[in-house]
């Protein structure tokens, strides 16, 4: 499925009218990605007198800070550098150089917002060397790990790192690993025409100022980058899991996992590595949303479904926030997606053989084989531990989500050692290794 029926859109094109003129935008475009394409595109509004087109440019603010993780990610895939690593392993003598990578991408390493400079977004910026003279001890607000604050100063320092690590600069490397490889030639770090220009529409009148546009230098990494619709469907796409190389699926999955929460307990919104991460009417979504003056724009993937849906605009304010997850709604109600065929699968008769009730002391389990040589083991009923395990090289098993990520699982004649807590087949097996003993069950 590439494109959505004619309800469908009819639906989708009525809500992007309904932001564009109740919200006052000067002009608003919107899609949705189904399975990696383009499945729908509305735009409203005028662009120099005309409608605009899924090639007209908009500036994506702190969309530039997801292309950037990933070439940080990239570095760490190559060996180049740990997530764990401080700053100062790379960036010699660099302010708050005992700030961890993973710390600046997640926004948990305890940074201003903002640079120590006159507001960055409408003023042209300074070079690195100079903003990095700026920065000191004052420039950290919170302890490092403690909690999530959204930094842009954070993404300069990952924009520095990269230009040392790679040996040009930020903006050539993003260039090179991620927008030329995905085909993404209109993303580009000044306008092009045709571009819409960044407006603030008046609070109480119908007019409209021009906003300026700048080159952010050191700070460009926080917000530099504009694009068009059509290659911002292309980067939803890679959200989704359609990476074209660029980055390995595993390391795409670790971007999306939630490493600092923005909402207290019952999160639903937070960040993983360089990603916004939002969880709206029990979806999950992963992307990040944009600001600059003049501009808004927000693009989300939800993988489950693989689906993604984006929006940009030219007003330094006023959406309503819910644009993006109507749009997911509308495509839900109206075109829920259809199930994939189950097929049976050949299996191996030693795997098959291990399937069944396990029992975690007295607590019955359900161990089943997956497709592709996968175990998930998960408590009959629910409310337990439960986890997936794929094989590894020396007869063992990997743990890969919940409690026991990460663990290993060894496969006995008669019992699973799951990280040293015994399961077997029945419970409390006296025939099996069980720590400290078992005596015979009785009223």
């Amino acid at each position: 499925m590439t494109q959505v029926g004619h309800r469908t859109a009819r639906a989708l094109l009525r809500r992007l009218a309904v932001e564009q003129a109740e919200c006052r935008v000067p002009s608003l475009t919107a899609a949705i990605v189904r399975d990696g394409a383009t499945a729908w595109f509305g735009g409203r509004g005028r662009v120099d007198g005309a409608a605009p087109t899924p090639a007209t440019q908009y500036r994506l603010g702190s969309i530039t800070k997801s292309m950037v993780a990933v070439v940080v990610m990239r570095l760490r895939d190559e060996g180049v550098l740990a997530l764990t690593d401080p700053l100062r392993e790379h960036l010699p003598g660099a302010p708050l150089g005992h700030l961890t990578i993973a710390q600046l991408l997640s926004h948990t390493a305890g940074l201003t917002a903002e640079p120590p400079t006159d507001w960055w977004e409408r003023t042209p910026g300074v070079p690195a060397a100079e903003l990095l003279a700026r920065l000191g001890p004052a420039e950290l607000k919170h302890r490092p790990g403690r909690r999530f604050h959204y930094s842009n100063v954070g993404f300069a320092l990952l924009g520095e790192l990269v230009a040392r690590l790679r040996g040009t600069t930020w903006l050539k490397a993003v260039r090179a690993e991620v927008l030329d490889p995905l085909g993404m030639h209109d993303t580009t770090a000044r306008p092009r025409l045709p571009h819409a220009t960044g407006y603030a529409v008046h609070p109480w009148a119908d007019v409209v100022l021009a906003e300026p546009e700048h080159d952010a230098d050191a700070m460009g990494p926080a917000g530099q980058l504009w694009s068009t619709p059509h290659d911002l469907a292309r980067w939803a796409a890679f959200l989704t899991g359609e990476t074209g190389g660029v980055l390995c699926q595993d390391t795409l999955t670790e971007m999306r996992e939630p490493a600092g929460v923005d909402d207290g307990d019952t999160w639903t919104a937070g960040f993983g590595l360089g990603l916004q991460l939002a969880r709206p009417g029990g979806r999950r979504l992963a992307g990040h949303t944009g600001s600059m003056p003049g501009f808004l724009a927000t693009v989300w993937a939800d993988p489950a479904e693989g689906a993604g849906v984006l929006f940009m605009a030219n007003t330094t304010s006023g959406l309503s926030g819910r644009l993006a997850t109507d749009l997911l709604d509308i495509l839900e109600e109206y075109e829920p997606r259809l199930p994939d065929e189950w097929r049976p699968v050949a299996a191996d008769p030693h795997l098959l053989a291990l399937t069944g009730l396990w029992h975690w002391g007295p607590k019955p389990y359900a161990l089943r084989l997956l497709p592709e040589r996968g175990l998930s083991l998960e408590p009959v009923g629910g409310g337990g531990r439960a986890s997936r395990f794929v094989p590894q090289d020396d007869g063992t098993w990997l743990g890969l989500d919940g409690y026991y990520a990460g663990e290993t699982l060894r496969v006995a004649p008669d019992h699973l050692d799951l990280n040293t807590f015994i399961f077997t087949r029945d419970p409390y097996d006296p025939k099996a290794p069980v720590p400290g003993g078992v005596s015979a069950w009785h009223a």
